[in-house]
């Protein structure tokens, strides 16, 4: 038995009309503008979408009166100049102390990168020396991006003990602290500078992580410095402040 053209083009995928584009017609054609072309023409077929292995916990506001209690994590990226070419950068601030307490920068962000940039940051802040019960573990907050949804971040956040939660849709508002970060960065350190390639921004960057956390003042830090503030606050020099978000 034969299909049509009508019921084959309704079973079919993007990548098997790549495959039937080349081969039929002999096209030069990546898999990339096959999904766009299949996607204008309304025949993208849905994807199915596996069953996560790990639960989903939305983000909620709660009170953070110390470091090292909440994390927001999300990514960004920068430009090479008069290339087409791309960096991205991965960054996760502590909410208390605004102490950028990991960063990745790389020519891709994969969870692979992701994790390995935040076992260095529970080293760094002794987070397994520190927590020692559930109701006290490290909460880190992100959006919903494919590294973030992945099975492989699951494992990872439960196999550490860690409370992943992540922000509804369209509510940028919860991830605010890194968000205004992302927004120092670009002010403070993209626009002022031209890459012209990558090791040269990948220097820009370490240089401006380095003077942001040790030598910028924050005034919402009592005009401290994140990394000043936090050793402050962990000395118990500073009275404890509560922030909801």
């Amino acid at each position: 038995m034969e299909l049509s053209c009508d019921e084959w083009t309704s079973t079919s995928g993007y990548k098997k009309w790549g495959a039937y584009l080349r081969s039929e017609l002999d096209l030069v054609i990546n898999k990339k503008k096959v999904y766009r072309l299949c996607q204008e023409l309304g025949i993208l077929k849905e994807q199915r979408r596996g069953k996560p292995n790990y639960p989903r916990h939305v983000a909620r506001k709660r009170p953070i009166h110390a470091p090292n209690q909440l994390w927001q994590m999300d990514i960004k990226y920068g430009t090479i100049e008069k290339s087409g070419r791309f960096f991205f950068i991965c960054n996760v601030i502590d909410v208390y102390d605004r102490t950028i307490v990991g960063y990745y920068r790389g020519p891709q962000c994969r969870w692979h990168e992701i994790q390995q940039m935040l076992v260095k940051a529970f080293l760094i802040r002794g987070i397994h020396r520190s927590v020692d019960t559930y109701e006290e573990k490290l909460i880190i907050r992100t959006d919903n991006g494919p590294q973030f949804v992945s099975n492989k971040c699951g494992a990872f956040m439960q196999r550490h003990r860690i409370y992943h939660e992540r922000i509804p849709p369209k509510t940028p508002n919860m991830n605010a602290y890194v968000e205004s970060f992302h927004s120092q960065l670009q002010l403070e350190c993209f626009n002022n500078r031209v890459f012209t390639f990558f090791d040269e921004a990948y220097l820009e960057v370490d240089e401006y992580y380095e003077f942001y956390n040790a030598r910028r003042p924050h005034g919402s830090l009592k005009y401290m410095t994140p990394a000043a503030f936090h050793e402050a606050s962990t000395k118990g020099q500073l009275v404890p402040e509560e922030i909801r978000v």
